[in-house]
């Protein structure tokens, strides 16, 4: 079983910046697809970035350009840049692995105000 531990989230103001991690239990070479959602309350959940063994990325429109889904495997960790941050990004954001099943880290909150 995987276990998925988040950190990086606070309070930041609009414009500012911020820097998920994820860091996995296991080598995370074994682990071809790792994802991060966010929900806001009131909200669906979001598939926010997504990135494959093979270096592929693909992003929510609504963060384009704005952030920044990356993973380092030497240190079973995913990150997530979060730049130029809106008050809409505010919500709890989860990292998610497949690794024969689905895992999903317990989330980290990020508060975008002024």
């Amino acid at each position: 079983q995987v276990q998925l531990v988040e950190s990086g989230g606070g309070l930041v103001q609009p414009g500012g910046s911020l820097k998920l991690s994820c860091t996995a239990s296991q080598n995370i070479s074994s682990l071809r697809v790792m994802r991060w959602y966010r929900q806001a309350p009131g909200k669906q959940r979001e598939l926010v970035a997504s990135i494959i063994n093979s270096g592929t990325t693909n992003y929510a429109d609504s963060v384009k350009g704005r952030f920044t889904i990356s993973r380092d495997n030497a240190k079973n960790t995913m990150y997530l840049q979060m730049n130029s941050l809106k008050t809409e990004d505010t919500a709890v954001y989860r990292c998610y692995v497949w690794g024969g099943s689905d895992y999903w880290g317990q989330g980290t909150q990020v508060t975008v105000s002024s």
